[in-house]
């Protein structure tokens, strides 16, 4: 069980679209294509960074009394929050529902949100389709490497926001970092890779049986944000807040709290926070961040 407030060390995840922009903050050497910043699994736990614990993998010491009573509602750690930098697109792809998920592959589904944090000018995001689409029109679509043509891309900038509910068709766009909180699930079904091959010549697997299964083929309604509250679904909560001082932050409602220095730094309580430090904040505790600078604030009620 932990007793206050800790910072995380994150796990590397190294992909054919990685980039180099994290590495400019410390954060590790090379192409980096995630840092999976909060993460309890037992095969890619987060390490705390901080306190009596420093060292131990997070998945090792977090209780039911840490994660706090919406533990009752999820028989494992409910969030995995990463930073993903894009320096070439990613797949087109699709996560299942947790109903689909469940009944199918002995898991939960996947609902995300995406926020920006930097990109080169003109990228963006490809999600949900333009219009609705027949099962038929999307397979031949991609049977032709015409896939693409049926989605919205959105350009972005920094500070935009998506919500991915389970059943959207998305793809992170060649040149956008960004963080995502996401359900604590890498269940991906790929629906078209560029034709891309790795370093063996080799092709990614494709899914696309199971994706035509699960996806939503309607037009895509943007699902809407505002300013603070960035995300709002039944799997997690995002806000972000502006620190400028001193600010009290308090686990007190349902869940721990997880929070991201996006931009600045300070301290967090006795603990040195720069760009890009995550946070893990046990249910019942509170700490006291000072500085200046911007904060991506998860949990869940």
């Amino acid at each position: 069980m932990l007793n206050e407030v800790v910072k995380l060390k994150p796990v590397i995840k190294r992909y054919i679209w990685g980039g180099q922009y994290f590495s400019k903050f410390n954060k590790g050497e090379g192409d980096i294509s995630e840092l999976w910043e909060l993460s309890v699994r037992k095969d890619n736990s987060s390490v705390i960074d901080s306190g009596e614990f420093k060292g131990t993998p997070l998945f090792d010491k977090v209780t039911k009394e840490d994660i706090g009573p919406i533990n009752e509602r999820f028989p494992y750690f409910p969030l995995l929050i990463k930073l993903i930098d894009a320096k070439e697109s990613l797949s087109i792809q699709v996560h299942p529902s947790d109903e689909y998920a469940l009944k199918n592959e002995g898991q939960f589904g996947k609902t995300e949100m995406w926020y920006i944090l930097d990109n080169e000018p003109g990228a963006g995001l490809y999600v949900g389709f333009k219009k609705d689409y027949s099962k038929e029109e999307i397979e031949i679509a991609l049977k032709g490497g015409k896939i693409v043509d049926l989605l919205n891309f959105f350009p972005v900038k920094k500070g935009d926001s998506f919500v991915i509910n389970s059943g959207t068709i998305h793809a992170i766009g060649k040149g956008v970092r960004l963080i995502e909180i996401q359900q604590n699930s890498d269940l991906t079904y790929r629906l078209y890779d560029y034709d891309r091959v790795d370093k063996n010549g080799n092709k990614r697997e494709l899914h696309i049986e199971k994706a035509l299964k699960v996806i939503n083929n309607h037009k895509y309604e943007q699902v809407k944000t505002n300013s603070s509250l960035l995300g709002d679904t039944k799997y997690f909560k995002v806000e972000k807040k502006e620190l400028n001082g001193s600010l009290l932050l308090e686990a007190n409602q349902k869940s721990f709290v997880s929070f991201t220095f996006i931009e600045g730094n300070g301290m967090v309580n006795d603990i040195n926070a720069n760009q890009y430090d995550t946070f893990f904040l046990p249910y019942g505790k509170r700490c006291e961040i000072k500085g200046k600078g911007t904060l991506i604030v998860s949990y869940i009620l």
